[in-house]
Parts: structure tokens; sequence; C-alpha cells
């Protein structure tokens, strides 16, 4: 029996190569559609490498940003990569140490599926001011995120123990109704949920399976677990699963859902 790996997180520079250059398109486009003015006070929480962070800092004129997340490794990464006037601490997302109505807008990208999601939404509540802005954004592991939804596919096939961890069946609230029900349940209204697509294109297979080799997330962290021999069944599996262009490269896509609505 593996052990479940979904807590393994921690190396800035491994999340880079496994997810950062994906998760920093949907950043793009995200804070875009928020179209928030400027000059408001901002909080990215669970911020991870600060992908979010930067991209707010960057394009959203905010008087004040200030992106937290509960592994000091990630926020190390954030510090060293993001602009002006950015601000990073080591913070719990499900006892933020702001005051109630801090903020004008709250943000999470790609963290909500790895918190307590209730818990973690009524706080980001309690820390906007009434009328300020509450969103977020999680991959959509169940059918859209389309490289993990391979890998898994294989690692089922070759190990009962890892349909368990499959992470299309382990955030399955990862989709539209269950993030509606969320936010309306939390008090927020005016409520609406958007996909936001992105291509993963990949050099080749190497470009696709070494970022899996750092134990950085689940499939990493499940990966680290295997024997040798097992891990090379995998490869081949999954590499079997891939369309594979003329030149060796690899097109998919991913998909991730955002969620925003407003405080009363």
């Amino acid at each position: 029996m593996v052990e479940d790996p979904s807590e393994v997180w921690g190396e800035g520079d491994a999340y880079e190569r496994y997810m950062g250059r994906w998760s920093r398109r949907v950043a793009e486009v995200f804070a875009a559609r928020l179209a928030a003015r400027g000059g408001l006070r901002w909080l990215d929480v669970g911020c991870g490498t600060g992908a979010l962070t930067a991209v707010v800092a960057a394009r959203c004129r905010p008087r004040v940003v200030l992106g937290l997340d509960r592994s000091p490794g990630f926020v190390r990464a954030a510090r060293a990569g993001a602009p002006a006037p950015a601000g990073f601490a080591v913070a719990d997302a499900l006892a933020l140490p702001v005051g109630d109505a801090a903020f004008d807008v709250v943000v999470s990208g790609l963290a909500l599926n790895f918190l307590e999601p209730a818990r973690a939404t009524a706080e980001a509540v309690r820390v906007v001011r009434p009328g300020g802005v509450v969103a977020s954004y999680v991959w959509d592991y169940p059918e859209g995120m389309a490289f993990l939804r391979r890998f898994w596919d294989a690692a089922a096939e070759l190990d009962p123990a890892a349909r368990a961890l499959h992470e299309g069946r382990r955030f399955a609230q990862c989709r539209p109704d269950p993030l509606h029900a969320l936010w309306t349940g939390a008090g927020l209204v005016d409520v609406i949920v958007n996909p936001i697509e992105v291509p993963t294109v990949f050099a080749g297979f190497a470009d696709l399976w070494e970022p899996f080799l750092s134990g950085q997330g689940p499939a990493p962290g499940y990966v680290a677990t295997l024997a040798p021999a097992a891990r090379d069944r995998l490869r081949a599996r999954l590499e079997a699963l891939l369309p594979t262009g003329a030149d060796g490269s690899v097109t998919l896509s991913a998909r991730a859902w955002a969620v925003r609505g407003r405080r009363p």
C-alpha cells in the first residue's frame, strides 16, 4: 500500500519545472478577467512560488499585494522573483494573520483543493471588505488536466493502489457546480464560474516526464515511492498513452475553473 503523497510540496524550483510554467499562464488570464481598478489592497492565499502575486503586482496597479503560503520554501522562491509592491509571508490559509475586512480583493490560485475548502473560503470572506471580491481558480483535475489525467490513468492501470491517489477522483470538487456552491455557501453573491484553458506543449517526452521525478506534488510524490523497475514500467506506459508529433513534441491542454463572488 502506497502512502498518500498529497502534501509533498515545498521546493520552489522543482514546482516551477513541474507546474509553474503552466500556472503562470492561467494567472495572467485570471487577473485580466477580474478587471479590478488600481490602488486596491490584494491578498493572495496559498501563493506558492508567487505566480499570481507577481501578475497582480505587475498588471493590476495594487496599493498593496501580500502573498501568504504555509511553505517556507515556496515563500523564499516567491520573494526572489516578484516585482514591487509584492510582499510575502509564511502563514496558514485556515487562520490568516490579518484583520477583518482588511483587503479589497482576496484571491487564490491552484491551492483551494489542497486546503479545507469551506474553512479557507470562510477565512477569505472574513478578511475581505464588504463589497470586495473573493476569487480563486483550480485545475479541472477530473476532466481538463490532460497530462495529469494520462499519468494517473497509466499509474492506476499498473498499480491498483494508485487509484485512490488519482487526482481526478480525489479532487472531484474542482468543477463548476461544487465551486459555485462553495462560494454561495460562504455568503458570497454575484457568483460566476468560468473556464480558463491553456496549451501545455512539451518539447519531448523527457520534458514531460522529468518533472515527475522531483517529488513535488501528488503525482511526483507517488513516483518517489516506486521501486526503479516499477518506475520504468510507469514511464513506458505513460509514453505509450501520449500523442507525439513528428518532431517528438507532446501537445496537450490544461483547463482551470475560476470562481469569483462579492461579499455583500
